[in-house]
């Protein structure tokens, strides 16, 4: 599936949303996305949620407006949105609620990137200023809370049902968050405990996207649980996919510099599944990756290390069985167009590059 007729190839190979305005950056969200009459109802719907988000951003107070907006304006890959519309496709695509819960999931997600950024102390975002370090922690934060405050005011028009759950998403979303922040309990498996982080940070939301998705747009409710449980699966595949670029990618592709989670000492499942092994030939790779690896040479040899290393490829077995498991997720959803995108985004997140 070529996606010709919805996205334009950009130089780096990745795909450029025809629906972004003059004046909006890019959004990149894989060349999965199909072509055709699916293709284009797909562009037409990104472009809506698009608009909504920017009037999401919009305030009183031009400050507030520039802050709510810098991450929107620095591009993205709107793979929830992608998700929820890609859903409802298998419904009413049309309905307006649809979109309202794709814009829903995405200032969630918005929201998190601004807290994360203070957590981590980020200095760049999709390849610009991290909004704490361009104003402050404060700033950050307190825009985050903007942006969660908007999400809430679209959910309260789609129903008590729909506050209910996007409420145990945020809640799985802040679990995962202490408990990645306070680390593994004695007695923990650190894999197992870093994997389910996973689902309720990142697994939880893409979840809830294509959720909202599939039932807004009347999609029976039994699809509607394969295609959540599906979504979840893919969700941590994402990350996963995402961590496994930190550590392959040549500098400028990825929109940070390879090898930041190493320096910043996250654990990623590489890293867990290096210092979780004995083999005789990675004994230099676990020295290095026991804490941050703030100099310079050091950290070059770590990362050498990594991407020849077996516990990269451990990962990346890992990373397949969830875009395995998230395939035989969809059993129930009918045959046709919208079944071959969902399972040609299982082969598009082990094989994309950035």
């Amino acid at each position: 599936m070529s996606g010709a007729s919805a996205l334009t190839a950009t130089g780096d190979g990745s795909q450029t949303q025809a629906w972004n305005k003059p004046g909006r950056p890019a959004s990149t969200v894989g060349s999965w996305l199909p072509d055709g009459p699916l293709g284009e109802s797909l562009s037409a719907g990104l472009s809506r949620v698009e608009d909504a988000l920017h009037a999401s951003a919009v305030s009183d107070s031009p400050f507030v407006a520039e802050a709510a907006a810098h991450l929107m304006t620095a591009g993205g890959k709107r793979f929830r949105p992608v998700l929820a519309l890609l859903a409802a496709q298998l419904g009413d695509a049309d309905s307006e609620e649809v979109v309202s819960a794709a814009v829903v999931c995405e200032l969630t997600h918005l929201a998190t990137l601004y807290h994360d950024d203070v957590m981590d102390e980020a200095a760049v975002r999709r390849g610009a200023p991290s909004a704490n370090s361009r104003w402050s922690n404060s700033i950050a934060i307190l825009t985050g809370d903007f942006l969660f405050a908007r999400a809430s005011d679209l959910l309260a028009d789609l129903g008590p049902e729909a506050v209910r759950i996007q409420a145990r998403t945020f809640e799985r979303l802040v679990t995962g968050q202490i408990r990645e922040t306070v680390g593994p309990v004695e007695g923990e498996d650190p894999i197992e405990h870093h994997l389910s982080v996973l689902a309720d940070k990142t697994g939880s939301l893409v979840a809830t996207s294509a959720r909202f998705g599939a039932t807004f747009a009347g999609v029976d409710p039994a699809v509607v649980e394969d295609l959540t449980s599906y979504a979840e699966e893919i969700g941590v595949a994402f990350q996963l996919a995402d961590d496994l670029i930190d550590i392959v990618s040549e500098a400028g592709t990825s929109g940070k510099s390879p090898g930041t989670d190493l320096r910043e000492g996250i654990a990623t499942l590489p890293v867990l599944l290096a210092r979780a092994g004995d083999d005789p030939a990675e004994a230099r790779l676990r020295e290095l990756v026991a804490g941050p690896i703030t100099d310079d040479a050091e950290h070059a040899e770590a990362l050498a290390l990594l991407r020849g290393s077996a516990s990269l490829a451990r990962a990346t077995e890992v990373l397949h069985s969830y875009a395995d498991r998230a395939r035989a997720r969809l059993g129930r959803v009918p045959e046709g167009e919208v079944r071959e995108a969902l399972s040609a985004l299982c082969d598009y997140v082990v094989t994309r590059s950035a």
